[in-house]
């Protein structure tokens, strides 16, 4: 796909527009098949558009929000790496695991991670439960 700023010779408006390739547009000019949205005329021909550039600037604003990114992926990764050492992993049954602890006083030595929706997690804090949904990344690395 390519786009091209069009411009219609007889009303002056300037209008951008999607072709296939740069052949599709000579052959719908050659056709007369291009006009005008605004005066319909067929006189619209190419104008001069500026090429998308990427700056010195934007491209340090690009390496800077990479760089960011990847702070915050290494900083879930530690925070994953802790609470798999320091909790039990109940999976799909987090809530039910949860309002056991919580109703039946069961005492865990640890605390408990696991999978839950959002309604779950809704439904579990008007219980009064304790509950938070935290980002999870999985690690490609391996």
């Amino acid at each position: 796909m390519i786009k091209y700023k069009l411009i219609c010779k007889k009303c002056k408006n300037s209008f951008d527009s999607w072709f296939a390739s740069s052949k599709e547009y000579e052959k719908l000019i050659k056709k007369k098949l291009l006009s005008c949205h605004i005066c319909e005329s067929k006189n619209v021909e190419k104008t001069l558009m500026a090429p998308k550039l990427i700056t010195k600037s934007k491209l340090e604003n690009l390496n800077q929000k990479n760089l960011k990114f990847k702070e915050i992926n290494k900083r879930i990764k530690e925070y994953q790496k802790f609470i798999k050492k320091n909790f039990e992993y109940v999976g799909e049954n987090f809530a039910y695991e949860a309002r056991s602890i919580h109703y039946d006083k069961k005492k865990n030595v640890k605390g408990i991670y696991g999978t839950a929706s959002k309604k779950e997690i809704t439904e579990l804090k008007e219980e009064g439960i304790e509950a938070e949904t935290i980002p999870w990344v999985n690690d490609k690395s391996n």
